[in-house]
């Protein structure tokens, strides 16, 4: 069993995929030289990125995310401000410091190769590192995959999983679980609502109170994130010049913060959740959620539902249990990668994680919970991953927006309905699985399908 702090990470914009992933497969051949003592021999580096990371990943900020990675640096401490001069030193020296102070000539131009032909059998987010000495010799060369949500996993893991093509990680907990059902057949068993099930499995990990420290930190950084998004104007980076537009309607909002309420919710979750995926877009601090390109879905319906005046603690850590949870039936029972299954395993898990968290928080029993998690996906169904440019901007920030608002009707419909909903949680995770597969490649983020090439990028 993963936990939900592994779904739930600090990074940097604009995609977990993309960025935050490279940048961790980076700091991690690196290491992995330092750990055979190749790293003092080692004389240059090269990058190829396959599949995915090729064909967007000059929109998507992959090759500022290697150079990150093999500076040694992390994305849950990296200093977003700090990064760009970074990486502008190495584009213009020509040269890159490794961790321990080991300088090599470095080219970003010839050294990250786009590697457009090369289509990954294993996962579509491919990434080749070698290093070679002075003589040319090469002392290591390694294939990774970046599986989404910032995850990463070598050629080795994914060649060889254990039985029931299950790779294990994690450590022995008490609830383990495989599905949705397993969920709720321990909830019922234990009389347990799903986020104690959750707070269990994390108990047997770590102190309860590092745990509670943990998912208040990640709370923090999701308001943060959406605090800066409401406060920055201007222009968004890449050749499509869009607009920030949270803060316009931010002031429009705070003008008359009661007028017409109850047609304002749907501007007050947009305006969160753009927030969020502005910040994204711009390279900020965000918290994968479960994914980047999905940040702004459970922040904007947990600020506008249990943080909007004052923080409740309570309610936001039993938010994240839950929705973290939900998470992971994702993870395990299909993918959350937008390379894999287009933007439903994107956005279309946000919104399911969201809509399970908020339904929880509104005192529903677990199988409403698992209800409304299955109608936020339902209803996401099919979405593809065709960002225009290759940016994380059109139309992924106003999907987000949209995304919020249907997590919160999706938990409205659950709890008005008292009966076990005809489709459960499982079906629809493996809906999305099958519908993924069957997708075409261009609507997985590619940018050689839908929106991509239909609209005019300047």
């Amino acid at each position: 069993m993963l936990s939900v702090l592994d779904l739930f990470r600090i990074g940097i914009g604009p995609s977990s995929s993309h960025t935050v992933g490279p940048m961790r497969i980076g700091r991690r051949f690196v290491t992995g030289l330092k750990r055979r003592g190749h790293l003092e021999q080692t004389a240059k580096i090269t990058v190829e990125l396959q599949g995915s990371l090729a064909l967007t990943g000059a929109g998507h900020a992959t090759p500022k995310a290697v150079i990150l990675g093999l500076m040694g640096l992390k994305p849950e401490t990296l200093d977003p401000e700090a990064a760009d001069p970074a990486v502008a030193a190495v584009h213009q020296e020509k040269r890159l410091t490794l961790c321990e102070g080991v300088i090599i000539d470095f080219d970003p131009e010839t050294d990250i190769v786009f590697a457009y032909d090369v289509i990954p059998d294993l996962h579509p987010n491919g990434m080749r590192l070698s290093a070679r000495d002075r003589d040319g010799a090469i002392l290591a060369e390694r294939t990774y995959y970046s599986t989404g949500g910032g995850f990463i996993a070598s050629r080795r893991q994914l060649e060889r999983p254990a039985k029931n093509d299950i790779i294990r990680a994690g450590q022995p907990v008490p609830y383990a679980f495989g599905s949705a059902q397993d969920v709720l057949d321990w909830c019922e068993r234990e009389d347990m609502a799903i986020h104690e099930l959750i707070y269990a499995n994390e108990d047997a990990r770590r102190p309860r109170a590092a745990t509670d420290q943990a998912l208040d930190r990640i709370a923090k950084v999701m308001m943060a994130c959406i605090d800066r998004g409401l406060n920055r104007e201007g222009m968004l980076p890449g050749e499509l010049k869009v607009t920030r537009r949270a803060p316009g309607l931010w002031a429009k909002l705070s003008a008359s913060p009661q007028s017409n309420e109850q047609e304002q919710l749907f501007d007050w979750l947009n305006v969160y959740a753009m927030a969020v995926n502005e910040e994204n877009a711009a390279g900020g601090q965000v918290v994968t959620a479960p994914t980047n390109g999905a940040a702004g879905i459970i922040p904007a319906v947990i600020r506008h539902y249990c943080a909007r005046d004052e923080m409740d603690a309570v309610a936001v850590r039993k938010f994240l249990l839950t929705a973290g949870g939900i998470g992971l039936l994702y993870k395990q029972r299909a993918s959350i990668s937008g390379a894999e299954m287009g933007c439903q395993g994107e956005v279309g898990v946000a919104c399911s994680m969201a809509a399970g968290g908020l339904a929880a928080v509104w005192g529903g029993t677990p199988t409403q919970v698992a209800s409304a998690a299955e109608i936020g996906m339902e209803h996401n169904l099919g979405l593809t991953c065709d960002p225009v440019g290759g940016l994380v901007q059109i139309p992924c920030i106003e999907r987000n927006a949209i995304g919020a608002v249907k997590a919160v009707n999706a938990a409205r419909l659950a709890l008005h309905a008292h009966e076990r909903m005809r489709v459960s949680l499982d079906q629809v995770i493996e809906t999305m699985r099958q519908t993924g597969l069957d997708m075409s490649s261009k609507y997985k983020e590619t940018s050689q399908g839908g929106l991509a090439v239909n609209v005019v990028e300047c």
